[in-house]
């Protein structure tokens, strides 16, 4: 067996430990709200000017592609659709999920790696306290009720972005942009690229917490942690959205 094989296999197999250990101290007392509550301002609220920025900036560069390249054959009228169904579908989730792993993903696994190497975690233990409850659910619950609500807000600042473009740089009435975006997307679509969120939560909060609480090698290790949790969250999110986009599609064509 080589290294890397080994190393993957430890990495599915503590983050399935991991997971199961959350489930089994989800519901116990004490439930620790004030931590969550502290977590949500934390990894939400501070994480949305970046989620609106890239959202407005991306909405807006893809305005400007789809009407650069469908001005020539005369069909600038189909941007709205274009931008409104991909930005709902795909891309909003998925840059949202991106730039909510660069930042909350990097936090949190130097944040855990920090105490473990400070020996804060050995000494919430010798407390009688779960390190899981204490330090690993408030984090990850924190990241499942953000993600989704900020994947909402990206969603339409960045449609918001192409409007900008159409109307100013591309001629395009803002009224008639409006009801093409409302006529084209329906509940379904809104709500497959919503449901998505919540398992890219998942792949970013859950290796971030392993890593953090695995960390090697003292202070030096807290920067490698880091990387690979970002790394491994970003592959995660990226290939899940091909599996999760597949099952949406299946749901939506048994109705």
């Amino acid at each position: 067996m080589t290294a890397k094989t080994e190393k993957f296999l430890d990495f599915v197999g503590g983050n399935t430990v991991l997971t199961g250990q959350m489930l089994r101290d989800l519901f116990r007392r004490p439930l620790y709200l004030d931590l969550l509550i502290v977590q949500i301002q934390s990894v939400g609220v501070r994480s949305l000017p970046l989620v609106l920025v890239v959202a407005m900036s991306v909405g807006m560069v893809m305005a400007l592609q789809f009407g650069i390249g469908l001005q020539k054959f005369g069909a600038k009228l189909y941007i709205p659709k274009l931008v409104s169904i991909s930005f709902i579908r795909e891309l909003g989730p998925i840059f949202a999920s991106l730039m909510f792993a660069a930042r909350v993903g990097a936090g949190i696994t130097s944040e855990i790696a920090s105490m473990v190497v400070t020996q804060q975690i050995d000494a919430i233990r010798a407390l009688g306290t779960s390190p899981i409850k204490k330090i690993v659910i408030p984090r990850v619950l924190a990241c499942v009720i953000c993600l989704p609500i900020l994947t909402a807000f990206a969603n339409a600042i960045g449609i918001f972005g192409g409007l900008v473009v159409g109307s100013l740089d591309l001629r395009l009435d803002a009224g008639f942009y409006w009801q093409k975006v409302f006529s084209t997307v329906v509940l379904a679509d809104y709500l497959s690229g919503i449901g998505k969120t919540f398992f890219f939560a998942l792949f970013i909060a859950i290796p971030a917490c392993y890593y953090g609480l695995n960390v090697e090698r003292g202070t030096q290790g807290v920067g490698v942690a880091t990387t690979r949790a970002v790394v491994s969250s970003s592959i995660m999110i990226l290939v899940g959205d091909y599996f999760l986009t597949k099952v949406f599609w299946i749901i939506q064509s048994w109705r």
